[in-house]
């Protein structure tokens, strides 16, 4: 293994994934932090992780655990890839998380780069935008666990690091990798261990990880690592897939703005089923009943939990954040198990705690990855039987249910 990857949650890491695959690395992603040996052909490691809500501490136990089985397979780089929106809080995760790598790798410059260009993102003079339209303004700002009320990535990372933050400007790094070489290094001088780096297009990123080469630790979201699999000698290559027939079923939680866009159109033309939160809680609506209606509905049929800023509000002020939260995870968690019971062949999630839930729940330990549905969401294959798509909730078309579907099954 030669790149270790460690992700603070199951669609970011599948997200990684699918950069490296497409650009010529044989990868795999892990739930969790492995109890064997990679397989001798795995060429880059992704362990995805439940890290990035939870308690710092916990997430720093947990990443520090999962460097330390990367190290032993043999990895020379190791990349923590966060979200391409800076999903945290003041308290972390994403600071603690990288302080802690850092001072277990001697990194001394650590490129801090959520920027991804082919799902809108992009770094400017420091801030992050979504599309045109700053971090804090994009709806980002309503997210129920992680609300970014700040856009520029300095002050964000200032108050979860305890290391100075510094900046690589655009002009910079469209001077290309020598020049960006040498800015790091300026920054390093002056004190900064932590670095943000401007970036709009893929080939800044690319330029971005060709400066990184021999470096032992890299932040940032997948973007970055387009850049990499170049610095070992591979180049891009098709990645083989095997279509699964059969009965397709989607679960979303994500109460971003994208995937209620992608809600509204896929009701407009499919059979859906709205998920209570009062309900859930109240036991009024169950996994079992959710998944029956799931696999005797024809179609591609969805249960949905996701709801606008107003009704996200009135549950967390009536349940608690935490509480509503946990119980809607929970849920989809056990509803994925029934339909994986029932015989379920295909199964799509929105939503990255969502995701998290349900592999954990199915208890799939590892991912072959197969080609991109969008930009950032890879076909995945969870087993003989059942290929799976996890997507980040700002990620995807409007139409991102029906093309998934439709890759999952045909390729």
């Amino acid at each position: 293994m030669l790149l270790g990857c460690i992700g603070d949650d199951f669609t970011g890491s599948s997200d990684l994934a699918n950069t490296l695959a497409k650009a010529g690395m044989r990868t795999v992603q892990y739930s969790g932090v492995p109890t064997g040996a990679a397989a001798e052909d795995v060429q880059a490691g992704v362990i995805a992780l439940k890290s990035r809500s939870v308690a710092p501490q916990d997430a720093i136990k947990q990443s520090l655990d999962a460097l330390k089985w990367l190290q032993a397979q043999g990895c020379t780089q190791i990349f923590f890839k966060y979200c391409s929106t800076f999903d945290s809080t003041q308290e972390g995760n994403i600071g603690p998380v990288a302080d802690a790598l850092a001072e277990a790798l001697d990194a001394h410059k650590v490129i801090v780069c959520p920027a991804f260009p082919g799902a809108g993102r992009s770094v400017y003079q420091g801030y992050l935008f979504v599309n045109d339209t700053l971090l804090n303004e994009s709806g980002m700002q309503n997210h129920p666990l992680t609300p970014m009320t700040d856009a520029n990535l300095r002050r964000l990372m200032a108050a979860q690091s305890i290391h100075s933050v510094g900046h690589v400007a655009a002009d910079v790094v469209f001077a290309g990798t020598e020049a960006i070489t040498e800015a790091l290094e300026r920054q390093h001088t002056a004190g900064h261990r932590m670095i943000v780096l401007d970036a709009l297009r893929d080939e800044d990123l690319v330029q971005i990880g060709a400066a990184a080469k021999g470096f032992p630790l890299i932040t940032g979201g997948s973007g970055v690592a387009l850049g990499l699999p170049a610095n070992f000698g591979l180049s891009p290559a098709p990645v083989p897939w095997q279509g699964q027939k059969g009965k397709a079923a989607i679960l979303s939680g994500s109460c971003s703005t994208a995937t209620r866009g992608q809600i509204a159109h896929h009701i407009a033309h499919h059979p859906a089923l709205k998920i209570n939160p009062a309900d859930v809680i109240g036991g009024a609506q169950t996994p079992e009943s959710v998944a029956q209606w799931l696999i005797e509905t024809d179609g591609l049929p969805l249960a949905y939990s996701s709801a606008d800023p107003a009704e996200v509000a009135a549950i967390q002020k009536q349940f608690g954040g935490a509480k509503a939260a946990h119980a809607l995870e929970t849920f989809f968690g056990a509803t994925s198990v029934c339909l994986r019971d029932l015989g379920v062949a295909r199964i799509l999630t929105a939503g990255g705690e969502t995701s998290g839930a349900v592999v954990e729940a199915l208890d799939i330990r590892m991912l072959e990855i197969g080609p991109e549905i969008d930009p950032g969401v890879p076909a995945l294959r969870a087993s003989d039987t059942l290929v799976i798509a996890l997507k980040s909730g700002n990620f995807g078309s409007v139409d991102y249910f029906e093309k998934a579907a439709s890759m999952l099954e045909n390729g």
